[in-house]
């Protein structure tokens, strides 16, 4: 009962998703706008710095939120507290990334899920994430792509998770390995674009 709670509100809080609701305050329709993809960065783009911003700290608190819920839980657990927190914490931030990717209020479309595992991870597993921050950082600072910055972010997770967590909590490194697949995988399209060279680069307009 307490795994089905915990993968329901997850997965509700992730399918909230805060750069429609944001962009339609402001009068657009992100769907229909820019890249059509509903995420900080897109609304960033097309609405501005400010609305991209709050977009970015909403859905980081929810991969936040969907991750500390259990706490709320374990009290009313009998035994294997540490063990069950960390099983049900994981299956919260992953029903939230899914949620997040595919929304039920948008028919299943979504977001690309990297401000929502900042969230969850920053509660789960602050220093892979740090090294993660450190990546993005590195890597737009160098290429000005957010999409490349993304990725990079994602597949340096599951590498310096085995370093942090293997050895304690493998499930850890399970966690930071489906993420990192997850999010290559939504970046699909961005992957073929940075290929041929025709990927947006942030702060630079189209030609």
């Amino acid at each position: 009962m307490d795994i089905l709670l915990v993968i329901v509100v997850g997965y509700l809080l992730g399918a909230i998703s805060f750069a429609v609701i944001v962009a339609r305050a402001n009068g657009v329709d992100i769907l229909r706008e820019g890249s059509g993809n509903p995420g900080a960065t897109n609304v960033k783009r097309i609405v501005g710095k400010g609305p991209g911003n709050l977009v970015f700290f909403l859905d980081v608190f929810k991969g936040f939120l969907a991750t500390v819920f259990p706490l709320t839980l374990i009290w009313f657990m009998e035994s294997d507290r540490e063990e069950t927190l960390i099983l049900l914490q994981i299956l919260g931030l992953v029903a939230a990334i899914l949620g997040h990717s595919y929304s039920v209020f948008l028919r299943f479309r979504g977001g690309k899920g990297v401000a929502v595992t900042i969230g969850g991870l920053s509660a789960l597993i602050p220093m892979p994430l740090l090294v993660g921050l450190l990546v993005w950082g590195g890597t737009f600072a160098a290429s000005r792509y957010v999409s490349l910055a993304s990725i990079l972010f994602a597949l340096s997770l599951p590498v310096s998770t085995w370093f942090f967590h293997a050895s304690e909590e493998p499930a850890l490194f399970y966690l930071a390995l489906f993420i990192a697949l997850l999010i290559v995988v939504r970046h699909h399209s961005n992957i073929r674009s940075l290929l041929s060279g025709g990927e947006h680069r942030f702060g630079k307009s189209k030609k």
